[in-house]
Formats: structure tokens, sequence, C-alpha cells
């Protein structure tokens, strides 16, 4: 596992540059030994935020029927500075990232192990991921193809995202986050930033627990994908037709972008490393498609 650690020098929010792992990896600590949630918080820089609410001041000649506040937080790499991270509304409850992440844990039990936490944004976005015990292996006998999955804790510290709790299935030969397979699926657990997390545990295992069922419905469609062969000729059609050719006359760029494009999922279907034991296959396909993407 390649990864190495990069410090924003402008904001200090740290991330590590991790080679084929999830996207979420490439934004945060990467835990390789097991961690509590205490040391996760530590390691990525996540605790002692004290995340506050500071009121707006309106301007003189200024009138409003609505009061507003600035969403704070004690910046964890200098505890002598202070950072707005938003505006909210009067109703917005305020979250510490020690009781957001402690609302993961519980959700599972103990019934996994973190993986990977950090902030983007300037730190108005945190997440952490726990890796779960169950996995799916496609032809285990032979191509071996192993899919992970991980239940992630994201939010927002400026209104902008609910408090989510959510299952993403992982290919782990190239770490390609496959999501886009399960989007008809009731797959997350949310609460809006107007309430609290206390009392919910129970709701989201519950929620969740609907989720682990559809894994089932995900392990019958990628192993129908994977028993369905197909040519390198209808791989190119299929490109084509998700993402059609621009037509003759049409601006350089755009055919420029298409170009690119095409040859990027052409290599990772045909010559990729990690689509090596898969290609061939609708599964091999979907990998390709979803690997561009990510």
């Amino acid at each position: 596992m390649a990864h190495e650690l990069e410090i924003n020098k402008e904001t200090g929010e740290a991330s590590f540059a991790s080679l084929r792992q999830p996207a979420w990896h490439n934004l945060g600590t990467v835990f390789d030994n097991e961690v509590n949630t205490a040391e996760m918080l530590k390691l990525a820089h996540l605790d002692g935020w004290n995340v506050r609410l500071e009121d707006v001041a309106i301007p003189a000649g200024f009138e409003s029927d609505k009061s507003y506040s600035f969403v704070s937080r004690t910046n964890p790499f200098n505890k002598d500075q202070t950072d707005i991270l938003g505006v909210v509304g009067e109703r917005y409850v305020p979250l510490q990232n020690e009781d957001l992440f402690s609302f993961g844990d519980n959700i599972l039990d103990g019934g996994g192990r973190w993986e990977t936490a950090g902030s983007i944004r300037g730190g108005r976005v945190v997440f952490g991921s726990i890796a779960l015990q169950d996995s799916i292996t496609l032809d285990p006998n032979g191509r071996a193809d192993k899919i992970d999955n991980y239940l992630l804790i994201n939010t927002s510290h400026d209104g902008s995202i609910a408090i989510q709790a959510s299952i993403t299935p992982v290919r782990v030969v190239c770490q390609n986050t496959l999501n886009m397979a399960l989007a008809n699926s009731k797959q997350s657990f949310k609460i809006r930033h107007t309430q609290t997390v206390d009392g919910k545990i129970q709701m989201a295992r519950q929620a969740l627990g609907l989720t682990f069922s559809h894994m089932d419905a995900f392990e019958e469609m990628a192993r129908k994908l994977f028993e369905t062969e197909i040519t390198d000729n209808q791989f190119t059609a299929l490109i084509k037709s998700i993402y059609p050719e621009p037509e003759d006359g049409s601006a350089k760029v755009a055919t420029t972008r298409w170009d690119e494009k095409f040859d990027v999922l052409q290599d990772l279907y045909l010559n990729g490393q990690t689509n090596a034991n898969i290609k061939g296959t609708a599964w091999g396909a979907l990998n390709a498609l979803t690997e561009r993407i990510d």
C-alpha cells in the first residue's frame, strides 16, 4: 500500500496521496493498524475542534426577521486560530467530530475497524470509513476478484451536507467505489443538522440493515456480469452508447475531450493491470467505467 503524507501549507489540512485506493483515501489519513475512535480522531487531526456557533451581527441600517450564526472551529494545527466554516440559520445544530464518529462506531457495535478519515474544503466536510468484516469474492478458485464493503460516515460543518451513514462496496484490486451499482437501493441513513444523533443508533442500524440485504442483490448482479462475456468491439460500442461521439463539425475541444475519454476507457479495459483478471466480461466493462469516474 503506497501512500505519502502531504500538508497544505496554506490551510494546514493533511491528506495522503495514495496509489489505487478508494477516492476518500486520497483525501485523508489511512490507518494501517487497528485504532479506536479516539485514536482515529487524533491521528486524522479531527479531535478538539470545538465546533460552535457565533452570532452574526446585523449591520446598522439593515433589518432581518431571522437570526444567523457563523459556524466556527478551533484550527487543529494552530489552537490560537479560529476558522469560520459557514453561515447557518437559527435551527442549525452543530455536531462535534467526536459525536459524529462515535455514532458511526456505535452503529456497528465494534463490527468493523476504522480504515481512513479526514477533512476537506478547509474543514467544512469531514468523513471516516470503517472496513466491514463481510466481503464478496467472484470466482474464488479462479480469477478471485474481491469486493470489500465499507461504512462511510460523513457530514459538513457549513450546513451543505446532512449527517450521513452509507454502505459502499469497493473492489480491492483497483479500489474503485461501486456505489453506482446500488444507485436504486436504500444505501444510506441521513440526519439533518436541525436534529441530534442522540437516540438514532437503532434507526440507523435498521435502515442500513436494508442495505445489507441489497448487498445480496449486488452480489448476484456482479456474478451475472462476471459470467457475461463481451468482445472488445462490444466494449467499444458500449463506450459510444454512453458517451456519443461528437458530430462532424463539432468544436475541436469537444472532439479532443471525447478522444481522451475514449482512450482512457480503452486503456483501462484492455491494458489496465486492475482489469487483467476480468477483461472480456461485462464486470470488467463496468469496472473500467467506474475506475475512470473515480
